[in-house]
């Protein structure tokens, strides 16, 4: 045995694994940095950060995703494409042969848990074959820091990481040689085959999405800080919308940039650490997270790094697009060390629409916010996949599909709910483009983005005057401090209005096509909050 403190009563064999080589238990970033330089599994960089690869898997593999299913939880699984089911004795038998696997080899433990409001919180036990990977689990999840609570850890989950274990997809019932397997029965869950560590952080946000919902508590996958005042707001929104960038504000204080829980007791990150994507970013627009990129007890996945110097190069995407820095929450200067926060003012949703038909901002009714969260709008444009030259809408309910076990109207319900019980104002807000649609007009600049942003958050757009455009029936400011009030409504802005009025229409069907898969589950106030055209 080898590192820190650990429950003795509670060790490997509550797991099943026997014989294996060394165990590190809940090392510190400098044993973990030194375990991981010895086995090769990276290199340090200039000023400090850890440069890993993570071969053939540089993103999530959603395709490998499969929830186990056992009678204690099927009735109450969203199952379809996200959520994929998995027999009980596939499951048993590929984790045989991974216990066989890792018998021999050292393994590297953490002892952990997410969620900040200690009313909620989980404690989880991340289980690794390298190095790496342990101090990725340390970074994004939150630590405990005494003794005693060490000595007496009980994990009610365990994730076993083991990416150079493959699986035979004809034998073990996979759909390739990676899996990410969730057994909520066992509380378990075992990821192989991929060495892309967001793997781990999103297998345990699904289970927060299983079980927080049985308590009253809303789980998100979004950004959440707050005001000098202490007022929260909350930032929804797909990849590429700007949820990251628009959250880590210099002028507030950042309670986390990815998930969170919203109970009785207000909102709560889930985690200790960020996951930010770092491709060419920009040390001008995004400081705080730049100078995360250039200390020690960073990781950096897939980042280029120059042989010689050693320094890295933000800009090359050679290995993939979706390079990311993995950093304790800590290292941005006005982050909120308690992870918590009131229930918030304000939520936001934000969408990329490259159709060029939203508002820059919208203000929204509960029943068009539960609506919107449902839908979980963006669109992709051309170069962001192969294949597509237009366009293409994109729904992801609950900004967040691939996580959400339950149906995403449990999810909006409580949404819902909460809306109504604090009288939070909600926005709609578009960061994608105005004056036409990708290809003809142009994106919406960051800084009007941001001033419309913190005239909602101040208050100053309660008192201006509204305009409902026909075909969402969103209601948007006609004037706003600091902001050209000729780019606020979209249509004014598109030389031929007639067609703009087709392409608006076009985006509405889209809306209510996808909605039809819920329409049977939701109250009819919430179908009025779609378009109206």
């Amino acid at each position: 045995m080898i590192g820190g403190t650990h429950n003795p009563d509670y060790g490997l064999e509550k797991h099943e694994l026997e014989n294996v080589g060394h165990v590190y238990w809940t090392c510190v970033p400098p044993i973990l940095y030194e375990e991981s330089i010895k086995r090769r599994e990276g290199v340090i960089s200039f000023r400090g950060p850890l440069i890993v690869r993570t071969g053939h898997y540089t993103g999530r593999s959603p395709g490998d995703r499969f929830l186990v299913q056992e009678e204690t939880s099927k009735k109450n699984i969203w199952w379809g494409e996200s959520n994929r089911p998995f027999s009980k004795e596939k499951f048993d038998s590929l984790f045989l042969r991974l216990q066989a696997y890792l018998q021999g080899k050292d393994i590297f433990v953490q002892d952990c848990y997410v969620g900040a409001d200690p009313d909620y919180k989980v404690p989880v036990r991340v289980i690794t074959e390298d190095a790496w990977h342990s101090l990725f689990a340390r970074i994004m999840f939150r630590r405990l820091e005494s003794e005693a609570e060490l000595k007496s850890f009980v994990p009610q989950f365990t994730v076993i990481n083991v990416p150079r274990f493959h699986a035979s997809p004809v034998h073990d019932g996979t759909a390739s040689e990676a899996f990410v397997l969730v057994n909520l029965e066992k509380r378990l869950i075992l990821i192989g085959g991929t060495s892309y560590a967001g793997e781990i952080k999103k297998s345990i946000f699904s289970v927060l999405n299983y079980l927080l919902p049985e308590k009253g508590v809303l789980s998100m996958h979004c950004s959440a800080n707050k005001g000098k005042r202490g007022d929260c707001a909350l930032f929804f929104g797909l990849s590429g919308t700007g949820k990251t960038t628009l959250s880590a504000d210099s002028n507030r204080f950042l309670i986390g940039d990815d998930e969170h829980g919203w109970s009785d007791n207000g909102i709560f990150n889930f985690e200790g650490g960020c996951y930010a994507k770092v491709i060419s970013l920009c040390h001008l627009a995004e400081p705080q997270i730049y100078e995360c990129t250039r200390r020690f007890g960073t990781i950096l996945e897939n980042v280029h790094i120059h042989k010689q110097t050693r320094d890295i190069d933000l800009d090359d995407k050679s290995l993939t697009e979706n390079t990311r820095a993995a950093y304790p929450l800590a290292f941005i200067p006005n982050s909120v060390e308690s992870g918590r926060g009131d229930h918030p003012e304000n939520i936001i949703f934000l969408t990329c629409d490259a159709y060029g038909v939203l508002p820059p901002i919208s203000k929204l009714t509960p029943e068009q916010a539960m609506y919107h969260f449902i839908s979980g709008y963006t669109a992709k444009v051309a170069g962001t996949e192969r294949g597509i030259k237009e366009p293409e809408a994109t729904f992801s309910s609950c900004f967040g599909a691939a996580f959400m076990v339950r149906n995403p109207t449990v999810y909006a319900a409580l949404l819902g709910e909460k809306i109504k019980k604090h009288n939070v104002n909600c926005w709609l807000v578009n960061t994608g483009w105005v004056r036409g649609p990708y290809g003809v007009g142009e994106r919406i600049s960051i800084h009007y983005t941001r001033s419309l942003l913190n005239n909602a958050l101040e208050g100053k757009l309660n008192g201006v005057k509204y305009y409902r455009d026909p075909f969402f029936g969103l209601s948007f400011p006609l004037e706003c401090p600091d902001v050209p009030s000729d780019i606020l409504n979209p249509r004014d802005l598109w030389e031929n209005k007639n067609d703009y009025d087709a392409k608006a229409s076009e985006l509405a069907s889209l809306f209510r096509k996808n909605f039809k898969a819920f329409e049977k589950d939701v109250d009819e106030e919430i179908l009025i909050g779609g378009p109206i055209c």
